[in-house]
């Protein structure tokens, strides 16, 4: 996995100056468009189309040092329809506009070549199961909440807050399915996975009933779960539970993400600090 990882980079390198088509790098990963964003994210901790950028970036700086080309050829090689659009993007990364680069010879902000090596840490087990589970039916209340990679994720915490303890105590009453408990679903999230982008998150449970007026319902199709376990510290122990099955536990089995709902069960000691966690993920088997 790693070598067909290292092996997108380099197309990444050799086509920086063109629109680089996702699918292709999957392609040559050899694993599904989804999963290649996840798993980027995961390892290298920025989204895939975020590294791409600053790539790009990095290259065109040190095309503006060099002074010999005009600053509009540079910004339409790299993708840019305008000048204003080139310098906007430059000063976002550099923290100065190219045409003053130019000038003054500024310090400029370079984004190294990733290169993805295998590291052997042993430093845990992970425990997991693998669960096929027919089609099921999540019910609760919904917001739309930003991603929020490490620490608490004060929307959420919010909205959650603002349930009435009436709401509280329905949910309590319709769950009957594994997993049980009120839960947290997350659900549409943005491909790329970055820090600040939204996504839909469910206070809610897995149940049978139909008497469901006056909740979101998100009805999920038949399919197969790893469902992962943990216990430390809240939240930071779920957080590195989700980065630790697309840093390790993925490259090292033969399951690839797929699309569907993240559920999380998770139980808090009476002052918050401590979380048992339960963390069920859609997966379908490589081919």
């Amino acid at each position: 996995m790693l070598d067909r990882l290292n092996q997108a980079m380099e197309y990444i390198e050799r086509h920086l100056d063109e629109e680089i088509d996702v699918a292709a790098l999957a392609r040559i990963a050899v694993t599904s468009e989804y999963h290649l964003r996840r798993m980027f994210s995961a390892l290298a901790g920025m989204p895939l189309s975020e590294y791409i950028r600053r790539r790009r970036l990095t290259v065109a700086g040190a095309e503006v040092l060099s002074g010999g080309q005009p600053l509009l050829d540079i910004a339409v090689r790299y993708g840019y329809g305008s000048g204003e659009a080139f310098a906007r993007a430059f000063r976002q990364l550099h923290g100065v506009g190219p045409g003053d680069a130019r000038r003054s010879g500024a310090a400029l902000v370079s984004q190294a070549r990733l290169t993805f090596r295998l590291t052997v840490e042993g430093k845990s087990d992970m425990r997991y199961r693998v669960v096929d589970r027919s089609e099921f039916t999540v019910a609760g209340h919904k917001a739309r909440v930003p991603l929020v990679h490490t620490g608490p994720n004060q929307s959420i915490i919010d909205f959650v807050r603002g349930l009435d303890p009436q709401a509280h105590e329905r949910l309590k009453a319709l769950g009957d399915a594994e997993p049980q408990g009120i839960l947290a679903v997350c659900d549409d999230l943005d491909p790329s996975r970055a820090e600040g982008t939204e996504l839909d998150y469910y206070h809610a449970v897995i149940t049978s009933s139909e008497d469901l007026d006056g909740l979101d319902v998100l009805r999920v199709p038949a399919g197969t779960w790893a469902v992962f376990e943990t216990s430390g510290p809240a939240p930071e122990a779920i957080q590195y539970l989700w980065r630790d099955v697309f840093t390790e536990w993925f490259p090292a089995n033969p399951y690839r993400g797929c699309p569907g709902p993240e559920i999380l069960r998770t139980r808090l000691s009476d002052d918050g600090s401590h979380a048992d966690a339960e963390l069920w993920l859609p997966v379908e088997r490589e081919a």
